[in-house]
């Protein structure tokens, strides 16, 4: 009787070893900013025409996939499309229920329409939204409403998965939003909140963040799996090396997509990132030892999004269908003509939807010269016939124009600390800008020029920017030492919009920015 019992029990245990899949699947996105359908991939050189993305895309994908799997999201769900904006961000809450998203965090934009709205969104998932690190001034604790982390029970296997905000997020959506929050250092609550999960006995640690690996990387479609990174660590790979025990990092923020992901020497662990406007989507393979059950290897990969390959599910096409009805009566209003492009800057530095945008609030607002933020500016305006889509798609953000009286040793120190890299985080009207690049990415030298002539540092003008520049967005610590600070009340759209219903628009001459050899 004995050994049947314990011929019995050994079933039992070698039964439960085999039921616990040797592989699971982490699919990843993050960026999506409202891109809810397919479009032609016009960045991509050999294919500008096919058709690339969205939700019903990446549903199709996923019921094709054979392994068990989790899916996961980094954040910036709903800002940058009509179907996004106008109804903040629950047609994203919506489209995530339906394809069974696992966990998400808050990228910076998900703030943007403020706490409260937030907090809707999250109590209408059908998945837990994290944020370990995201703490309440006042009080001193967690905020209630995002969890520390979840642990994901897939194909027998525990799956923890941590959750961090960038610390970012305090002046990268408008800073008055999220005043009364402290993102905490994503690196050290990793190291805090490691022992805990690994109290629990995972199969796998991941860490979930809107956090990228580099700003350099930004925008690119890049196989950076031999590269090699100097210390000190910075972004995601700071995460990584936290602390022992972290084997899979998923960054968004950077728009950045890794297309072999990164293996970190130092720590062992992966990190992956999946590009913007969920064209793309990232699928990590967790293989386990067959013998121990260990996790013993990880690959990463990113998918393009190609609806000729993944094909797209006729329920989510549904679903989508009934968001842009209810848009489309209203954004597909023609509001003008675009007598030429207004795209992006050729060399990074001054663009022509950005010197358009900066002369425009220039003239509405009587000011000298003006400034806005180049990464607030998400897409193109073609030419020819504009409709009200393509200003949302353009200025997703529900900026309005301040103005205030700046000198000319301000405005140097404004783009200074704008020039970044070879590259302009500003765009500007009223003045020319000549700089040469220094060591470290920071400008050796700046020169403005206005009329003509140099500009002297004691000299006042009035300036007009943005509300998120003007309030302690990135880039704009300079104007918060204006003087005669006033807000116009004029949303920045609102003056897009005037501005096309006098006549066809035509791009401003390239050449403001100059850089120097």
């Amino acid at each position: 009787m004995k050994k049947i019992f314990l011929t019995l029990a050994l079933l039992a245990v070698f039964s439960g070893l085999h039921a616990r899949a040797l592989t699971v699947a982490v699919y990843h996105t993050s960026d999506a900013h409202g891109w809810y359908s397919a479009r032609p991939a016009r960045w991509d050189n050999e294919n500008p025409a096919r058709s690339i993305g969205g939700f019903a895309a990446l549903s199709a994908l996923l019921k094709k996939e054979t392994t068990p799997y989790v899916l996961l999201d980094s954040g910036d769900m709903s800002q940058g499309t009509p179907e996004g904006i106008l109804t903040k961000g629950m047609a994203s809450i919506a489209l995530m229920n339906q394809l069974g998203y696992s966990a998400a965090v808050p990228g910076n934009h998900d703030f943007d329409y403020g706490e409260a709205n937030l907090k809707v969104l999250v109590s209408s998932a059908a998945f837990p939204f994290l944020g370990a690190n995201v703490y309440s001034k006042a009080a001193g604790g967690r905020v209630a409403y995002l969890k520390p982390y979840a642990i994901l029970e897939k194909g027998g296997r525990k799956i923890a998965v941590l959750g961090l905000l960038g610390r970012h997020t305090a002046t990268s959506t408008l800073p008055s939003n999220v005043k009364h929050l402290d993102f905490r250092e994503e690196a050290a609550e990793t190291a805090k909140w490691l022992p805990e999960i690994k109290r629990q006995n995972p199969d796998a640690v991941i860490v979930l963040t809107h956090l990228g690996l580099s700003e350099d990387l930004s925008l690119k479609r890049v196989d950076i799996s031999t590269w090699t990174f100097d210390p000190p660590p910075f972004g995601t790979l700071m995460i990584a090396r936290a602390a022992p025990g972290v084997d899979l990092v998923l960054g968004g923020h950077n728009h950045a997509a890794l297309l072999r992901g990164y293996h970190d020497p130092v720590s062992g662990a992966w990190l992956g990132e999946s590009g913007y406007g969920l064209s793309y989507v990232t699928r990590a393979e967790l293989n386990f030892n067959d013998a121990t059950g260990k996790l013993e290897d990880i690959k990463v990969n990113v998918l393009p999004l190609w609806t000729d390959q993944t094909g797209q599910d006729p329920l989510v096409l549904k679903t989508i269908a009934g968001f842009n009805a209810q848009v489309d009566r209203e954004m597909g209003r023609v509001i003008g003509r675009a007598a030429s492009g207004l795209g992006a800057a050729p060399d990074g530095l001054d663009s022509p939807i950005g010197g358009w945008l900066c002369d425009i609030s220039r003239k509405a607002t009587g000011a000298d010269m003006a400034f806005h933020n180049t990464k607030a500016l998400r897409a193109e305006i073609k030419k020819g016939p504009v409709r009200l889509r393509d200003i949302f798609q353009a200025m997703p953000f529900d900026n309005t124009l301040i103005t205030m009286r700046l000198n000319g040793a301000q405005l140097k120190r404004l783009m200074a600390d704008n020039l970044r890299g070879g590259w302009s985080a500003v765009q500007v009207s009223g003045l020319r800008v000549k700089f040469r690049p220094g060591p470290g990415g920071k400008p050796s030298e700046i020169r403005l020029e206005r009329n003509g002539r140099e500009i002297k540092p004691g000299e006042e003008f009035l300036v007009a920017t943005n509300n998120y520049l003007a309030f302690g967005g990135n880039g704009g610590g300079v104007f918060s030492e204006g003087r005669d600070i006033k807000d116009t009340m004029l949303p920045v759209r609102d003056v897009m919009i005037k501005a096309f219903s006098k006549g066809p628009v035509k791009a401003p001459e390239h050449g403001r920015i100059r850089r120097l050899k």
